[in-house]
């Protein structure tokens, strides 16, 4: 095992309330096929129960759906806690190669190479297989940021570099400088972690006084961030199909989208009965409202 995995082992072993354990357990049960589920988000972080949970349930077999994951929303009470719950379901096929960037796909490498929990597994084989896409997010991850970062920096640099440009690439609601928070609240996650993803993808450095080097050739380089360009140009239009797919199987999506976008820009949002039925058609309404409020709001 490699030091990238045994970071990652740990990582997937850590400590959850029993209701998150419990939720997840649930959904296993309710999924056909569930192979593992997969615990990410605020709430991880925090351990608090309060608004929604994050979730990924992974099943076995061929990627059936071309537009994924499957998102839906759950409410339960376990454990004596009333929870709530945003679930994503794919394949652990088309996880797998998503995490490793044999996809189009710009979500799955950038979210996973962030903590995540695997709060259940039907078997040690399955949680094997989750354990190497996690890996193999985390290297793809790395060796975008190495092309994307400076020359030489910080780590923090790199990670700012990479997540500065999937956030430009994807259709989101963000506050300007999400990569610095996400760095900052998340620094024991981070700390260590650039060095063991480049040495588990084969990517040479040196690192000098906490100032690290990736020892990229011009091709090398090239050839990465053309790779990244291909994934770019598509972020948007594919984040696009996902939340016009999601308006269809997310009940509740009206309630949570407004949750979601006051969480992340302090800007609220009415939900009111038509906007409810209609959350993709109430959206652009629902987001000059919160571009007028920020506006408003700037210095």
């Amino acid at each position: 095992m490699s030091g990238l995995e045994e970071r990652i082992t740990a990582q997937f072993a850590r400590a959850v309330d029993p209701a998150i354990a419990g939720f997840a357990e649930a959904l296993a049960s309710e999924t056909k096929g569930a192979l593992a589920v997969l615990f990410y988000g605020s709430n991880l972080r925090t351990g608090s129960l309060e608004g929604v949970l994050d979730y990924y349930v992974l099943t076995e077999g061929p990627q059936v759906e071309r537009i994924w994951p499957l998102v839906s929303y759950h409410e339960a009470r376990i454990a004596g806690e009333d929870v709530r719950a945003k679930v994503a379901t794919m394949s652990l096929e088309q996880f797998a190669k998503a995490a490793s960037g044999r996809s189009r796909d710009t979500t799955i490498w950038a979210r996973f190479v962030q903590p995540c929990a695997l709060i259940w597994q039907r078997d040690e084989g399955a949680a094997a297989a989750v354990l190497g896409a996690v890996a193999d997010a985390a290297q793809t991850a790395a060796h975008l940021a190495a092309a994307l970062g400076p020359k030489s920096g910080s780590a923090d640099d790199y990670w700012r570099a990479l997540f500065r440009a999937t956030y430009k690439a994807e259709f989101r609601v963000e506050k300007a400088g999400r990569e610095d928070s996400i760095l900052s609240v998340n620094q024991a996650h981070f700390d260590g972690l650039l060095p063991l993803a480049w040495e588990a993808a084969g990517l040479e450095f040196s690192e000098d006084n906490g100032q690290l080097s990736p020892q990229l050739t011009k091709q090398e380089r090239a050839s990465r961030l053309k790779w990244w360009a291909g994934r770019q140009r598509l972020g948007k239009a594919l984040n696009i199909a996902r939340l016009l797919k999601a308006s269809t199987t997310f009940e509740g999506a009206g309630r949570y989208a407004a949750w979601k976008i006051e969480r992340h820009t302090g800007v609220p949002v009415k939900v009111t009965p038509w906007r409810e039925k209609h959350p993709v058609l109430s959206a652009p309404a629902v987001l000059f409202q919160v571009w007028k409020e920020k506006r408003r709001s700037a210095p």
